[in-house]
């Protein structure tokens, strides 16, 4: 029996070939593209899920703490190293050490950085065989307003009214230690520094004392 052709509603008559062909072709099109748009999507949620996992795997934990800053054992090997006494300051033992190193390009200096309560700061140096003008570059051209003694030790005072300018220093102790000059120095109060002059009372007399 002959095949009757189908009888397209749209056209109210059946397709003719071409008609047909193109209808397949349409739909072919059609497939493909749905097939690609998935394809694209499960290519996506693989690429996020490999994402995560390498996210996820990875262990991270606590950055592990930097040791400890041993300050009399760095000065002993810069006295070793310049065959000269290298002061190290008897400070409270929940002041945290950040720095003690040498510093400056024409003038030698051990400094020694402290930090404690929210935001002070101190700084011990001990400058070797420097000129006079040291101390006022180290405080950025500040000069002594006034002296104190603390334990027969005499000690400019810097009172520094503008301490952003002078990088965050407010006051300033200096006093000569034979040919060194000793500059404690930082965003702190009068007795702190004192304090911390104090400590150093015994190592600046026997300085001196061994000073030609």
């Amino acid at each position: 029996m002959a095949r009757s052709d189908r009888v397209v509603a749209e056209l109210g008559r059946p397709e003719t070939p071409d008609e047909t062909a193109a209808r397949k072709a349409e739909s072919s099109r059609i497939y493909r593209s749905s097939q690609t748009f998935r394809n694209l999507i499960a290519a996506l949620i693989a690429t996020l899920v490999v994402v995560a996992m390498v996210f996820f795997g990875v262990p991270r934990g606590t950055p592990v703490a930097p040791d400890p800053i041993d300050v009399a054992e760095v000065a002993q090997r810069i006295s070793a190293a310049y065959e000269r006494p290298v002061i190290v300051p008897d400070v409270p033992d929940d002041w945290s050490v950040n720095a003690a190193q040498l510093e400056g390009d024409d003038v030698s200096a051990f400094t020694i950085v402290y930090a404690f309560g929210d935001t002070n700061g101190l700084r011990v140096a001990q400058a070797f065989d420097p000129d006079p003008a040291w101390a006022s570059r180290t405080l950025s051209g500040e000069t002594p307003d006034g002296t104190d003694t603390i334990d027969g030790i005499t000690w400019d005072r810097y009172e520094i009214s503008n301490p952003s300018r002078a990088g965050n220093i407010s006051l300033a102790l200096a006093t000569s230690a034979g040919s060194d000059q000793i500059l404690i120095y930082g965003n702190t109060d009068a007795d702190t520094a004192a304090s911390v002059a104090s400590s150093l009372t015994d190592q600046i007399t026997a300085l001196r004392e061994e000073s030609p």
